[in-house]
């Protein structure tokens, strides 16, 4: 230490020795300030301003050196090799370029570390390569002691400078990274320098490729000029990237206020570094200071002023250990009665990025989608959904001692009113059925809409009797049978309601809802308007009723329908004057199937619609070979009306059999008038428009058939038989029949009175005036071929058969 302190105070003139110092302090400065530039960089960009970087470095150690070199007196005239004088300026930007290469490879202290030492070895080629260039008539000797220590200083605080210079860009940290480098670069040289021993030597001459110190002042003050060249250079990269980087803050501070989302920036201790406004307001944190406050701070600061529930400490360890663990995280807080949900992302090297979103809208629509998905719109009622979810939960909570029923509900003549009144009176009723359903029942049960006018009900209870349950049916018929005031109407239905219950009916929802729906089938059955338990034989019903309807599909396309034909006869001319075509199923493996059995089956399904077109064709067929005063009559069900092709399919069966349309007879009931009876009459008269008859059948049977009689011109009224079994023994039934008759001559309507089965019956008939009469007194319903033989004969047949 005591050779360098020497060296330095009588070898070496001080004013070049600070010039040195100050070239050096100025190429420290400008090679920190690119290091953080290239580390900031990427790609291509990055090897760009390392090579900058090392250029402007590898100058500033090789004009330090040769400028403090000029500042060395060593007593005798000495001189420079130029070759070896440029290589030391080569090997210096490349082994520069290297550590800083070294020092960019990733964020951790001991590569950037690993780089620095590389840099301060780099001074180190650069200098004892320079001094191989100095040639003077004396020998050299090196102390390898003073040698080592001034590798270790260059590479020791060549490291620490880097490692420094990564722990940010604020001005007391470039200051201090700067000094360390200059004291790397300087340390080295005069401690270098300390190790020199000259020993006298006149046999060595210098090589005609030496350079004087004149000459190697004007290449040094080259070097410095390159300094400054690159300097500016990157001064001016610089100026264009901060410039740049201004712009991109402005786009990403526009950004970040005008971002619907809150965001706040941390870094691995917790600090905010950034954030925006939206942040402050979503969390209410307005009224304390955030910027660069570690988060714990912030909390407690707010916990003091009660706006923070919760330990601010375990909290902010929480979030920090999760993101030093890399590990993203969502949560949902509550702010100011506001939803706010707050994802947290890692960054790389510790810290995270937090946004906050105001949820509160977005779950109350969630809510509300949840709730219209599970609910009924017009009663808001439960739905199907929400209705087999509760009874699966009742299913699963049910004990031993608990009683759960499952109760299935369809209104009566709903369907009536829905169709002559309108549908906006159809759903005040239904809201005012689902009202009357909801006082019925407890708040252990559930009432939910299935569609249509289909209710049902889950009642759950614990420890009660088993009459609860018909209890609970008994007051649903009941309220539901009262009378209601809907849109100044006065309404009445009633409803059917079939019964299964837990676990002796089963345990599933599945199978719970079928046994319900098997009762309320038997309810619907047994006269309406009232409540059926399920029983065991249910089932067996039901499936005899699906096959039932298999069968009927598949006798559909096999044809094995046949029409038979009943006559009708004048009662004062006692002759046929018209056949009544019946449908008749010849089945298979049964035989002959009874239409009570498959009717009322084809109308619940709608098969009655293909089955009604092959009973019309069939009969307009077979009537046109009869003679032409021989009519038939065709009926149409209540189901065939809501057929839009009604009225063309009744043409295509006329044209294609070449009937005459006034031949044809159209028997409808009074039920049909009841749906939608405007639409109705007017497909009625445009039958009747292009020739055929209407007639009303099982008239008096209905709800207001004179009111039908007014509104329609029916060519024919058929008395039903209900009146006429009774006509000889009861009087009400005579004084009917009586006054039916005595209407039809007035209005200018024929009479028909259907089940004639006495010649008693019959003589009462033609006594009171009526018109036509037909019956089993006359002849059963018979095939086709047996027609042309009855026509032929043209005489009463009088058979009970």
């Amino acid at each position: 230490m005591y050779r360098v302190l020497t060296c330095l105070t009588l070898e070496h003139d001080w004013r070049l020795v600070v010039l040195g110092g100050v070239i050096c302090l100025l190429a420290s400065a400008v090679a920190i300030s690119l290091f953080h530039r290239a580390r900031a960089a990427e790609g291509r960009a990055r090897e760009i301003w390392i090579g900058l970087d090392a250029a402007v470095g590898g100058c500033g150690i090789w004009a330090t050196h040769f400028v403090a070199m000029l500042a060395y007196d060593p007593g005798i005239e000495a001189g420079y090799n130029i070759p070896i004088t440029l290589l030391s300026l080569v090997l210096a930007v490349a082994i520069l370029a290297v550590g800083l290469a070294v020092a960019t490879l990733d964020e951790r202290w001991w590569t950037v570390a690993a780089g620095g030492a590389i840099v301060g070895a780099g001074v180190a080629a650069m200098h004892y390569t320079g001094m191989l260039g100095l040639q003077l008539p004396a020998r050299i000797v090196w102390s390898p002691g003073i040698v080592a220590a001034s590798i270790a200083f260059g590479s020791l605080f060549g490291a620490l400078a880097l490692v420094v210079a990564t722990r940010g860009e604020s001005l007391r940290t470039t200051l201090a990274a700067t000094g360390l480098l200059t004291v790397a670069i300087v340390s080295h040289h005069f401690t270098a320098m300390g190790a020199v021993t000259l020993v006298p030597d006149p046999t060595i001459v210098p090589d005609g490729l030496s350079v004087s110190p004149r000459v190697l002042s004007f290449m040094t003050a080259v070097a410095a000029f390159a300094i400054l060249g690159l300097s500016l250079i990157a001064s001016i990269l610089d100026r264009r990237a901060k410039t740049e980087l201004h712009k991109q803050k402005v786009v990403l501070d526009t950004a970040l206020e005008n971002m619907s989302q809150g965001l706040c920036m941390f870094d691995a201790d917790g600090r905010i570094m950034l954030f925006n406004e939206r942040y402050s307001e979503i969390m209410g944190r307005n009224r304390v200071p955030l910027k660069g406050r570690l988060l714990i701070d912030v909390l407690q600061d707010l916990h003091s002023i009660g706006e923070w529930d919760g330990d601010p400490e375990e909290f902010c360890d929480v979030l920090v250990a999760e993101a030093k663990a890399g590990h993203s995280a969502t949560r949902i807080v509550s702010r100011n009665d506001r939803a706010i949900r707050v994802v947290d992302q890692p960054m790389k090297g510790g810290g995270w990025v937090a946004t906050f979103e105001d949820i509160t809208e977005w779950q109350q629509a969630q809510e509300q989608i949840s709730h219209m998905a599970r609910h009924d719109a017009l009663t808001n009622l439960p739905n199907r959904t929400l209705f087999r979810e509760q009874l699966e939960k009742a299913s699963r909570l049910a004990k031993r001692s608990d009683q759960l029923a499952v109760l299935c509900l369809d209104l009566d003549h709903f369907k009536e009113i829905n169709d002559t009144l309108g549908h906006p009176i159809g759903d005040a009723l239904l809201r005012e059925v689902a009202r009357r359903l909801g006082e019925c029942v407890t708040e252990h049960d559930t009432v939910a809409r299935l569609g249509g006018d289909e209710f049902a009900i889950v009642q759950f209870c614990s420890n009660c009797e088993p009459s609860v349950v018909s209890q609970l049916a008994s007051l649903v018929v009941e309220r539901i049978a009262a009378p209601y005031e809907i849109g100044g109407h006065q309404l009445v239905i009633g409803v059917s309601i079939g019964i299964s219950l837990a676990p002796e009916d089963g345990k599933g929802p599945d199978e719970l809802l079928q046994k319900a729906d098997l009762a309320l089938y038997r309810a619907k059955a047994d006269g309406r308007g009232t409540y059926r338990f399920f029983e065991t034989g249910m089932d067996a019903r039901a499936q005899a009723r699906r096959l039932l309807e298999r069968d009927l599909r598949l006798a559909l396309e096999r044809d094995e329908f046949e029409v038979y034909y009943q006559p009708i006869r004048d009662v004062v001319g006692d002759q046929v004057v018209a056949f009544e075509a019946l449908a008749r199923w010849n089945h298979s493996l049964r035989g002959l199937i009874a239409p009570n059995n498959f009717i009322p089956v084809a109308e619940e399904t709608g098969l009655i619609v293909p089955l009604g077109d092959i009973v019309l064709r069939k009969a307009c067929a077979d009537a046109a070979g009869w003679p032409k005063d021989i009519a038939v009559a065709v009926n149409l069900s209540p189901v065939q009306f809501k057929n839009p092709n009604l009225v063309s399919s009744v043409k295509a069966a006329l044209e294609a059999s070449g009937l005459s349309a006034d031949r044809l007879e159209l028997e409808i009931t009074e039920s049909v008038l009841l749906q939608n009876s405007e639409a109705t009459l007017a497909v009625l008269h445009e039958l009747r428009g292009f020739g055929v008859r209407i007639s009303l059948d099982d008239f008096g049977t209905g709800y207001s058939s004179l009111s039908y009689l007014r509104s329609f011109p029916f060519d024919k009224i058929k008395i039903d038989r209900s009146f006429v079994t009774d006509l000889a023994t009861r009087e009400d039934s005579m004084a009917i029949v009586r006054a039916v008759t005595g209407l039809g001559k007035s209005l200018g309507i024929v009479t028909t009175a259907e089940g004639v089965e006495t010649d008693t019956q019959f003589d009462l008939l033609r006594q009171e005036g009526c018109t036509q009469a037909q019956g089993y007194l006359f002849s059963p319903p018979r095939p086709a071929a047996d027609v042309a033989k009855m026509l032929l004969r043209r005489l009463p047949e009088r058979s009970v058969a």
